[in-house]
């Protein structure tokens, strides 16, 4: 929700950044900036105030560093549908189109394509931060269709099991928890359904509600853990008619159907993730969920929901393959971005703050609040970063069984048919067949019958 909730993402960030004056040349302008303004603009929730931290610190870096440029933070109060939504219609006029923002990762193709978004190549080959601190895995999640790259990524990240021991303990389950497979999920859900009635055993994010929190961290989890995905990359074709697909439909059913999981009305509330996370889990109200490595933040110190006892009750164990089979384990990542606006007026400016913004400390300061994964050679490597969390180096390591999500230009609107056909099972509105023959004809109707593979 970032994190997507990318959750993901996995909540989001729009930085708008209308910027006058002279411009400085290349990156940290100093005394070649004379006057102007920025505005900068973000999503800022209850729950998610990292990036809010970041950008704070930003303005007053940038600001020392370019006398004259007054920095304006405007965060912006939206969950994630609605930031994408505001996002786009900004994108459409020149008179609103943002000169920088935080984009989902998995948005940046199609807004390149769409002509949204600067080329930054030739900023980044003077940035020296880009070749010696950036890892380069990481430096895809910023390319376009065209090869160059469009946006700076911010962090990246992980999901996995996130379980509360006292919660299992009293359901006389085993700690540490390894589930082998979706089975072995759905059983430990059944025996704290059976110790505590009053409590949520399992969360799967799931419906529209959710957003791209449900297609990512809810169905992609369960989906990459079969032998089917959603897109054939070496096809260029999107997959339907699969038994995977139909599979994790299933699973979402036995949890909201069967009663293994939150309400689903309450499920179905954007606003969801807030009150499990910062109120039930401390409350030991909620057995086990699928989330991302970004949780723990809620519960630091400074952070939104303040939760000392967190790294002694929660614990963390990788998100089993359907079946047990190789490689054992599965794993969604995403990751926010950095971008500048195509219609900037004054691309110079607009870099330097982001080069600002993602310095190595800054960076640093962020990937910890926010408890993400680095995209930062030498912030991965601090040991500000390595002794910041006890789950840090579990997250980490899971980067080696992770998929991505399909970057093309219609993910976003296919993503949407992914999140209807979860919310139709989960109410019951459909059955697994039926909801899955309806998400395989709406994708066949988005990119024609020559562009899907039948599974």
């Amino acid at each position: 929700m970032r994190r997507s909730m990318s959750w993901a993402l996995p909540t989001t960030v729009l930085l708008v950044l209308a910027a006058s004056g002279c411009a400085p040349e290349g990156s940290g302008g100093g005394e070649n900036a004379d006057g102007g303004s920025i505005t900068v603009a973000y999503q800022k929730t209850s729950a998610y105030t990292q990036v809010d931290a970041l950008m704070q610190q930003a303005k007053e870096d940038f600001e020392a560093a370019n006398p004259g440029v007054t920095v304006n933070l405007e965060p912006i109060e939206a969950e994630e549908n609605d930031y994408a939504t505001k996002l786009s219609l900004m994108q459409r006029s020149p008179d609103t189109a943002p000169d920088v923002f935080y984009e989902d990762s998995f948005r940046v193709r199609p807004d390149a394509e769409a002509g949204y978004l600067l080329p930054l190549d030739d900023y980044l080959a003077e940035w020296e931060d880009w070749d010696t601190g950036f890892i380069e895995s990481a430096k895809q999640a910023g390319l376009g269709s065209d090869g160059k790259t469009y946006a700076v990524p911010m962090g990246t990240d992980t999901r996995a099991l996130w379980y509360n021991k006292v919660v299992f303990e009293e359901a006389g389950l085993p700690i540490p928890w390894e589930p082998q497979t979706w089975e072995d999920i759905l059983a430990a859900a059944k025996a704290v359904k059976a110790a505590d009635p009053d409590a949520v055993p399992f969360n799967i994010y799931s419906g529209t509600g959710m957003g791209e929190a449900a297609s990512m961290q809810g169905f992609e989890m369960l989906l990459y853990g079969t032998d089917d995905t959603l897109y054939d990359t070496d096809e260029g074709k999107w997959i339907v008619g699969s038994q995977g697909f139909k599979d994790s439909l299933q699973f979402i059913s036995d949890i909201y159907v069967g009663g293994l999981g939150p309400d689903v009305a309450t499920a179905l509330d954007s606003t969801y993730y807030q009150q499990l996370n910062g109120e039930w889990y401390p409350e030991n109200k909620v057995g086990a969920s699928i989330d991302g490595s970004w949780i723990a933040g809620n519960w630091l110190e400074d952070g939104p929901t303040p939760w000392p006892e967190w790294s002694e009750v929660m614990g963390v164990t990788p998100m089993p393959t359907q079946d047990g089979g190789e490689p054992g384990a599965t794993s969604m990542s995403g990751g926010w971005t950095l971008a500048v606006g195509a219609g900037t007026q004054d691309p110079d400016l607009a870099f330097d703050f982001i080069s600002t913004a993602l310095n190595k400390d800054n960076s640093l300061s962020y990937n910890v609040n926010a408890s993400q994964v680095p995209v930062r050679s030498d912030v991965a490597e601090d040991p500000a970063f390595t002794e910041s969390s006890p789950v840090s180096g579990f997250f980490s390591d899971l980067v080696e069984v992770t998929h991505y999500r399909p970057t093309t230009s219609d993910y976003a609107e296919i993503s949407g048919n992914i999140q209807q056909a979860m919310e139709a099972v989960m109410t019951g509105e459909q059955s697994v067949d039926e909801a899955a023959a309806a998400y395989d004809e709406a994708v066949t109707s988005l990119v024609g019958e020559e562009n899907v593979s039948r599974g």
